[in-house]
């Protein structure tokens, strides 16, 4: 069964200056159970929330089969992780997901593309690895909650 492995709201950017420098250290509390979803405004509490030049990528996911094994969402800074849903193949699509609390809706817009920083926070390697595969950045269209377990996955045709 689908699952979300991981969830990550944090209030800060990590990832700033050259890759060489090395990341920001990580804000206590950043990886969590749940995350609150708002329509078009993304993930409650997160650095991207409701900032109109993220809105239509304000929701990030990737899958745990596209990274080594012991990456997380802190290496690769997307707010989603999930085992069992082939997310990089969702372009143009509308996805659904139901932990427990009712579905939350997003329509998946782009690729997230991975950038030099992966190389630093996964290893060296990781930035070419990942390419075609780094996640997907999407706009919510519903309100809800997301929990970390079993999810329930719905995905279809993105509405004209």
């Amino acid at each position: 069964m689908p699952q979300i492995v991981q969830l990550l709201s944090s209030p800060v950017h990590r990832f700033e200056g050259r890759p060489s420098d090395g990341p920001a250290p990580a804000p206590p509390g950043e990886l969590v159970d749940h995350i609150q979803i708002r329509a078009g405004l993304g993930v409650v509490g997160d650095r991207y929330f409701a900032r109109p030049a993220h809105r239509d990528a304000s929701v990030t996911l990737i899958a745990r089969e596209s990274l080594p094994p012991g990456t997380g969402l802190t290496q690769v800074r997307r707010n989603i992780l999930v085992a069992g849903i082939a997310v990089d193949d969702l372009i143009g699509s509308e996805l659904c997901l139901d932990s427990g609390d009712g579905p939350v809706c997003l329509r998946v817009n782009r690729r997230a593309n991975p950038c030099a920083w992966m190389d630093v926070t996964i290893g060296p390697g990781a930035w070419k690895a990942l390419r075609g595969k780094g996640g997907i950045r999407c706009t919510p269209f519903s309100d809800g909650i997301l929990r970390v377990g079993p999810v329930e996955v719905t995905v279809s045709a993105a509405a004209a």
